[in-house]
């Protein structure tokens, strides 16, 4: 089923984009302004899903007393909706599920600069290079299949693999989820833009089945009606957590370290520039990075932790053997284009 987010999205992106290079550069300081100011709430803007994020907003209210007014929606439309409302937005924080989306708001002018203890909490390569917005977690792209048909040795190693005539028909895509857009990011970044032209276009060709979202792809490949799609990593995790290990027919599998369709993600926050002195707010992003957050984003969520010292969900292999060092997050920032590869592709 096709969503119609992302064309919204790219039309706001684009506008908001033109409006951005009419406006003041972003500013550079490293620390907040002295005369911060606490009411004891703020506005955070939600593209993480509700299940996922809310037991921690529920624990940070209860620790520190301060009100979270949160809004989810999907991170596309949630990053169009900041663009539409530039500096009259109500929200104080943007809590992303993708690198792509910060990127795009950040070249917007709207985060305001984070102090060095949050900005720097999270090793280079899983953050942002200026300091607008912190990784909180990462997230692998891999391969879900079908388990009682193949084993993953059977399976092809890249993304180039998954297009060919072989898999026609056979693959599973959610075009519309900010995650498979920050992929084709990535592809058009590592690969250039024909290569990622033909990769789409082929994709496209090869009739793939589209589905609304990650879950929706694993549930398809658990219950045997789909050979494979691509799926963050820790949503398997989830469901085997609920159901038992022995229970997941669906299984997975990590491409070849340095391909397009292995890349590591992060989810991240940033503070809107109209919250800049906002002390409730910065004190919401920098619970995201502390020990008690990060070590809930390991066991409920089995995402990869960035905070150094914290380990990782058992089973998952290491980070830093899935990272592509050729690969800056920060170049993910051009959302629009891919939207556009994908729409004139027929996938969105």
């Amino acid at each position: 089923m096709r969503t119609t987010a992302p064309l919204s999205f790219l039309s706001l992106v684009t506008a908001g984009l033109l409006l951005a290079g009419c406006a003041a550069p972003a500013p550079t300081e490293s620390e907040p302004a002295p005369d911060s100011t606490a009411d004891g709430a703020f506005t955070l803007y939600s593209g993480r899903d509700e299940a996922l994020i809310q037991p921690l907003i529920d624990l940070f209210e209860e620790q520190t007393g301060i009100t979270v007014d949160v809004r989810y929606g999907n991170t596309a439309e949630l990053g169009a909706l900041l663009l539409e409302e530039g500096d009259r937005t109500p929200a104080d924080v943007f809590l992303s599920q993708d690198a792509g989306a910060l990127g795009a708001l950040s070249d917007a002018g709207l985060f305001a600069p984070l102090p060095d203890d949050i900005a720097g909490a999270v090793p280079a390569g899983f953050t942002s290079t200026d300091g607008t917005w912190v990784g909180v977690t990462g997230r692998a792209r891999v391969v879900v299949y079908d388990g009682e048909r193949f084993t993953a040795d059977e399976l092809p190693d890249t993304i180039d693999d998954y297009v060919t005539d072989e898999w026609n028909g056979r693959l599973g895509v959610a075009p519309g989820n900010a995650s498979f857009q920050s992929f084709v990011t990535a592809l058009r970044v590592l690969e250039g833009e024909d290569a990622a032209a033909e990769w789409v276009n082929s994709l496209a060709a090869n009739g793939p089945q589209l589905f609304e979202n990650n879950r929706a792809i694993l549930a398809a490949a658990n219950e045997g009606v789909l050979d494979a799609g691509l799926i963050n990593h820790y949503y398997w995790f989830a469901s085997a957590a609920e159901v038992g290990v022995d229970n997941m027919r669906a299984q997975l599998k990590f491409l070849t370290a340095g391909d397009a369709g292995s890349m590591v993600n992060v989810t991240g926050a940033g503070l809107l520039t109209s919250a800049a002195d906002d002390a409730d707010a910065l004190e919401f992003v920098r619970f995201l990075v502390s020990l008690e957050a990060q070590t809930y984003f390991v066991e409920q969520t089995y995402e990869y932790p960035l905070l150094p010292g914290v380990d990782a969900p058992a089973g998952l292999p290491s980070l830093d053997g899935l990272v592509n060092p050729e690969l800056d997050l920060s170049d993910l920032d051009d959302l629009a284009a891919t939207q556009r590869l994908l729409a004139d592709a027929g996938l969105i």
